[in-house]
């Protein structure tokens, strides 16, 4: 077997219920290896059903990092991950075993693994540029942003306002267009990214059948629970999908059936937006994740 100093970073990226924490774990079997998380949403302590984390069962004795390391009432931040979950794959390259790096989280990825510089941030400036949004509108933000900065609103959907808010503040606190702090697929060090993909009807019928699984394990439990630590002051956990309709059920907004069609829905859009930013990166090899793949077949696309 190849040493694990000669293999780069491993990387298993794709949709949402794809099958990536189970070819993470083989792979870390049989490499040596121990798994970073790039999920953000499995950063959160507690959001465990909602997230399909693994138990510390069904991680059969490989280490993870970067799961519950956040609280509810925490915001998420880009910077904070790319420095953690950096200094995580150094340690385990450092413990001569292979980092294994996995997630749906297209710019959590990214921050790992890229040469992505990743810009201040000022709440003030921010919720400046939020009202005037709200009092202007997108389409005038968006005028805005392309008179600042042509290049990055070419590569901004015109009705992304958060994005358009995010770019006209890095360009008000920097001095310098947003476009050059957008991320290059350059990576910082030897890395195999493997993408899983699943023919969309397949794809549709198993995140239903997630989703059903995970109310029935009791997602709305977890969710009471969460309330009591804070989880509706979370601007970030408490919007999560399954999350905000679980927490719709227990105002009384909407009935359990409700929310759980609308929790297949949501995660089904948000599968088809990790597809939209994984697809068009050329580095990614992918496999059909529905075949019997033996692995050796995938450690050939590794190496």
């Amino acid at each position: 077997m190849t040493a694990a100093a000669d293999l780069p970073v491993i990387a298993v990226v794709g949709a949402t219920a794809t099958g990536k924490s189970g070819l993470a774990l083989d792979l870390a079997e049989r490499l040596d290896g121990e798994v970073v998380n790039a999920d953000a949403m499995q950063l959160y302590r507690g959001m465990d059903i909602g997230t399909a984390k693994l138990s510390l069962t069904e991680r059969r004795g490989v280490p993870h990092h970067q799961l519950d390391v956040l609280e509810v009432t925490e915001e998420a931040s880009v910077a904070a991950y790319q420095r953690a979950a950096r200094a995580d794959l150094a340690a385990v390259r450092g413990r001569g075993r292979v980092p294994i790096l996995v997630g749906g989280s297209g710019l959590y990825v990214r921050a790992a693994l890229d040469r992505l510089e990743i810009p201040p941030t000022d709440p003030e400036v921010r919720g400046r540029l939020e009202a005037q949004a709200a009092d202007l509108g997108t389409d005038a933000m968006y005028q805005l942003l392309a008179d600042a900065d042509p290049v990055a609103a070419r590569r901004i959907q015109p009705a992304n306002v958060r994005r358009i808010v995010r770019a006209i503040e890095v360009i008000e606190l920097t001095g310098r267009p947003f476009s050059a702090s957008m991320p290059t697929r350059e990576f910082v060090e030897p890395t195999a990214v493997i993408g899983l993909a699943v023919d969309r009807p397949i794809l549709d019928a198993r995140i239903d059948d997630r989703v059903e699984r995970m109310w029935r394990a009791g997602l709305r439990d977890e969710v009471e629970r969460l309330l009591t630590h804070g989880l509706r002051d979370g601007f970030t956990a408490s919007r999560a999908i399954g999350y905000a309709q679980a927490i719709a059920v227990i105002d009384g907004r909407l009935t359990e059936p409700e929310a759980i069609a609308e929790t297949a829905r949501a995660t089904r859009r948000y599968a088809r937006r990790q597809e939209s930013w994984f697809r068009p990166d050329p580095r990614v090899r992918w496999v059909d994740a529905t075949a019997t793949l033996g692995m050796d077949q995938v450690l050939d696309l590794v190496s």
